[in-house]
C-alpha cells in the first residue's frame, strides 16, 4: 500500500464530506516505477454521480451570488497554500503517475498558478452597454454563470488538468462535478482539503473517481442540470462525449489529441533549436498532448541536429521518479509502454536509423529509453499517431512549402514548434500552420496566461488566458430604453 506519502482519504469527496461508493465499490491504484498498489479508491456508481451533481445543485444559487472578488480571494489562497504544499503534492504526483519529480514539482507550480491567475480573472467579467443604431434602444449584455460543470481530466497531468478547469469554472461561479482519471485519482482527491482550507464551500466541487466513467458521465451527461462539460483526453473519446452532450444542448470545452510539428529551419541556431526540442519533447518524458512528435529538421542541420538529440537523450537517467537525479520516470501503464515500443518497432522495421536508445529496460515498471530516430520513412506509424512517450522522430526537409505541407498533413491540429533567426520567416509559417498554439524559437507552449486549445480534430474552446473564463459563462443580452 501507499508508501513515502500520506494520504489519508481516498472515498469520494462529496458535498464537502467523504463518503464510501454506493456498494462499497473500490478499485486499486498502482505505482508506475514499482508495479505496486499504492492505495484502493472508491468507485463511483451513478448513483453517485447523481448525488454529486445534486450536491453542486445545492451549492450553485450561493457561490454564484458571491461577489466576484470574494470568489477571487478564496482562489487566491488557493494558490499560497497549494504552493506550501507543492513537494508533498509532487511526491504523490510522482507516485501515482511515474514522472521524475522534477517533473511534478513543475506540475504543481503550473496548477497552483491557474488558481492565482483565475482569482484576477474573476473580477474581469466585464460586459458593455451600447446604442442599437436603427431602434436606439440600449443594448446591454452581461456574461452570467453558466451552471453546473462536468469535468473530466486525463491521467498526465493529475493535477493541472482538473486546476486548469477548476479555477476558471470557479472564478466564473459555476459549481462543479470532477471525474478524474482512474490511473491518478489521488491527486485530485489530495488537493480537495486544501480548497477546504482555502474557503470553498461544501458543493462547490465534488469528486468521483470510478472505474465506470462512460456509465457516470454519460449519466451525468444526460441530467439537464449539467450545462458545460470540460474534457482534457483522446480525440475518440472526445467524439463519444460530444455525442452524448448534442442530446441535452451541453456547452462544450474539449482538449484532444495531438501530434505536433518541430521545424528546424536552414538559418536556427542549432543549440538553442537542440535545447527547445529536448524541452518540448521531454517535458512530462512525452506524455503531453503538446509534445513535438515529428522532427522536420532542414537537410544542412539534420545529421548535427539528431547527433546532438542523441547525445542528450542518451545521457539522461531512466529511473524511479522519486530516486535524486532521475530525468526521466516511468510511462503510466503497461499498455502505454508498449505502445511506444511497438511504434519504434515499427519505425525500424521500414527503414528509420536508431541513434539512441530504443529498449526496454529489464526489471519492474514500465521505463522506456530517451529513443531519437532518424531517416523514418513517410510510412512509419509513430509519424501518423501520438506517440506519447520519450521518442523523437527526425525527418529531413529541403522546401519550406514541403515541411508545411508535412506539418498540417494530420487530423490534429494543436501544437506546433518553429525555429528560425529570421523572425519574418518564423511569423510567416507560423500563420501556414494549422495549429492552435506555436512556439517560436520556444519549446513551450503552455502558460494559464495564454489561450490553450487546437484546431481541428484537437478540440473545441480554449483553457486559460480571459477565453478560459468565458468558456463558463453565458452571455445575456438586455434591451432597455431609458
Amino acid at each position: 500500500m501507499l508508501q513515502d506519502i500520506s494520504v489519508s482519504r481516498t472515498d469520494l469527496y462529496i458535498d464537502g464530506s467523504w463518503v464510501p461508493a454506493r456498494g462499497g465499490e473500490r478499485f486499486e491504484v498502482f505505482d508506475p516505477a514499482t508495479e505496486a498498489v499504492l492505495a484502493s479508491v472508491a468507485s463511483a456508481t451513478v448513483e453517485d454521480g447523481r448525488a454529486a451533481l445534486d450536491a453542486a445543485e445545492r451549492a450553485a444559487a450561493g457561490w454564484a451570488a458571491k461577489k466576484p472578488r470574494e470568489r477571487g480571494e478564496i482562489l487566491r489562497r488557493a494558490y499560497d497554500i497549494i504552493m506550501r504544499e507543492q513537494e508533498r503534492l509532487a511526491r504523490l504526483v510522482t507516485l501515482e503517475n511515474g514522472k521524475a519529480l522534477p517533473d511534478s514539482m513543475s506540475e504543481i507550480a503550473y496548477a497552483a498558478e491557474f488558481f492565482r491567475w483565475f482569482a484576477e480573472e474573476a473580477v474581469r467579467n466585464i460586459g458593455c452597454v451600447s446604442r442599437a443604431p436603427s431602434s436606439g434602444a440600449r443594448i446591454l449584455v452581461q456574461h452570467r454563470s453558466a451552471g453546473i460543470a462536468l469535468l473530466v481530466t486525463p491521467w498526465n497531468y493529475p493535477a493541472a488538468m482538473g486546476t486548469r478547469k477548476i479555477a476558471p469554472a470557479l472564478a466564473a461561479g459555476c459549481t462543479v462535478v470532477v471525474k478524474p482519471a482512474s490511473e491518478t485519482p489521488l491527486t485530485m482527491l489530495a488537493l480537495m482539503p486544501l480548497l477546504e482550507e482555502a474557503g470553498v464551500p461544501p458543493g462547490v466541487v465534488n469528486v468521483i473517481p470510478t472505474r465506470r466513467s462512460a456509465a457516470v458521465v454519460n449519466s451525468l451527461l444526460g441530467d439537464p442540470r449539467i450545462r458545460v462539460v470540460s474534457f482534457t483526453g483522446s480525440t475518440q473519446v472526445g467524439r463519444q462525449l460530444l455525442r452524448a452532450a448534442v442530446e441535452t444542448v451541453v456547452t462544450p470545452a474539449m482538449e484532444l489529441g495531438g501530434n505536433a510539428p518541430f521545424i528546424v529551419c536552414a538559418d536556427a541556431d542549432l543549440e538553442p533549436a537542440v535545447d527547445g526540442a529536448m524541452l518540448a519533447k521531454m517535458r512530462n518524458l512525452g506524455e503531453a498532448c503538446t509534445a513535438a512528435n515529428r522532427f522536420y529538421v532542414h537537410s544542412s542541420l539534420h545529421d548535427r541536429f539528431a547527433a546532438a538529440m542523441g547525445r542528450r537523450m542518451a545521457a539522461l537517467t531512466v529511473g524511479n521518479g522519486l530516486t535524486p537525479g532521475v530525468d526521466v520516470g516511468a510511462l503510466i501503464n503497461r499498455a502505454a509502454r508498449d505502445k511506444v515500443a511497438a511504434l519504434v518497432e515499427d519505425a525500424l522495421a521500414k527503414g528509420a536509423r536508431l541513434v539512441t536508445g530504443g529498449a526496454v529496460p529489464e526489471g519492474r515498471g514500465y521505463f522506456y529509453s530517451p529513443t531519437v530516430l532518424a531517416g523514418v520513412p513517410d510510412d512509419a506509424d509513430c509519424l501518423q499517431e501520438e506517440v506519447f512517450g520519450p521518442v523523437a522522430v527526425i525527418q529531413r526537409f529541403e522546401d519550406e512549402r514541403e515541411v508545411i505541407a508535412k506539418a498540417n498533413a494530420t487530423e490534429y491540429g494543436l501544437a506546433a514548434y518553429v525555429y528560425t533567426r529570421d523572425l519574418k520567416r518564423g511569423l510567416a509559417l507560423c500563420e501556414q500552420l494549422e495549429f492552435g498554439m506555436v512556439g517560436l524559437n520556444r519549446g513551450l507552449v503552455s502558460d494559464p496566461a495564454a489561450p490553450f486549445g487546437g484546431m481541428k480534430q484537437s478540440g473545441i474552446g480554449r483553457e486559460g488566458a480571459h477565453e478560459g473564463l468565458m468558456e463558463f459563462l453565458e452571455t445575456q443580452y438586455v434591451s432597455v430604453e431609458w
